[in-house]
């Protein structure tokens, strides 16, 4: 299995320091969140761009791609009423997918709950193919670049739209491109009245992302969650994307949640260390 480790954890952390840290742990690669590079990636030149895939791979790692994709700049809306403002959010959803391949990465996680929710005086039905409409558009788009947009169901918590991995999945259906998938979050799916094991199996054939943590919001191992059902799943429908810790406490530590995050999921995995 190959893992990953979200960047925005390494707070104030430049991205050769996060890059030279993880590689160094024995990470495969990092997933990055936008918005730690600019409240607006469409000023991030194409020089900086090859910067940060030349740099992912002077140390020997690969960027999976991007996540919390839509949380700058404001505005952004999935399912908002007005037409323009999903029009501009389809517009910068595209910007995002060319500024992904250009870093070297192939999968964008769609989870940005607020700019999802569905609104006052909008209907799930009306949400529903507002979003699909958008992630029609954004999937053609995408297959140009070879980049795969994937659906990560949330929390109820979280978000009012798109709490499982069923609803997800039927709406992945719907759209009916390949390079709209599914990504599956730990922590999420314990939102869930269901085993996540069988979640998991549910998604085999989707299933191109995930996302390994806890329900206390801490990094893989550092709660009650049992991986050996999950790690069992997910061998079994032949998952072959990477599994890329994202935490969202980060109290013990950006060096402390990356070492112990590895080292559970190498134990989970039955893995040595690298070298």
């Amino acid at each position: 299995m190959r893992f990953a480790i979200c960047n925005e954890l390494f707070q104030g952390w430049s991205l050769e320091r996060i890059f030279d840290y993880a590689s160094r742990l024995g990470y495969d690669a990092v997933e990055i969140a936008p918005f730690t590079i600019s409240d607006d990636i469409r000023n991030v030149g194409t020089e900086a761009r090859r910067r940060i895939r030349e740099n992912a791979a002077s140390h020997n790692l690969e960027v999976t791609g991007t996540h919390w994709l839509l949380v700058t700049p404001k505005g952004l809306h999935l399912t908002h009423p007005d037409e323009g403002v999903r029009k501009h959010t389809k517009q910068y959803l595209c910007e995002l997918i060319r500024f992904t391949s250009d870093i070297g990465g192939k999968v964008l996680v769609f989870g940005s709950p607020q700019q999802r929710n569905v609104l006052d005086g909008v209907s799930k039905g009306q949400a529903w193919n507002f979003a699909k409409e958008i992630f029609s558009d954004c999937s053609r788009f995408a297959e140009d670049y070879g980049a795969v947009i994937c659906l990560e169901p949330l929390a109820r918590h979280a978000t009012n739209f798109i709490n499982t991995a069923e609803e997800a999945i039927r709406l992945i259906e719907e759209v009916s491109h390949p390079n709209l998938r599914l990504i599956l979050d730990v922590s999420a799916m314990s939102d869930e009245e269901k085993p996540m094991d069988e979640i998991i199996r549910s998604g085999k054939g989707y299933l191109a992302h995930f996302h390994a943590n806890d329900p206390n919001r801490l990094g893989p191992g550092f709660g009650d969650v049992d991986y050996k059902p999950i790690v069992k799943a997910l061998r079994e429908i032949n998952y072959r994307g990477f599994v890329s810790v994202e935490v969202f406490d980060f109290t013990p530590g950006p060096e402390e949640i990356a070492r112990r995050s590895l080292e559970n999921l190498r134990r989970f995995w039955g893995e040595k260390p690298k070298g």
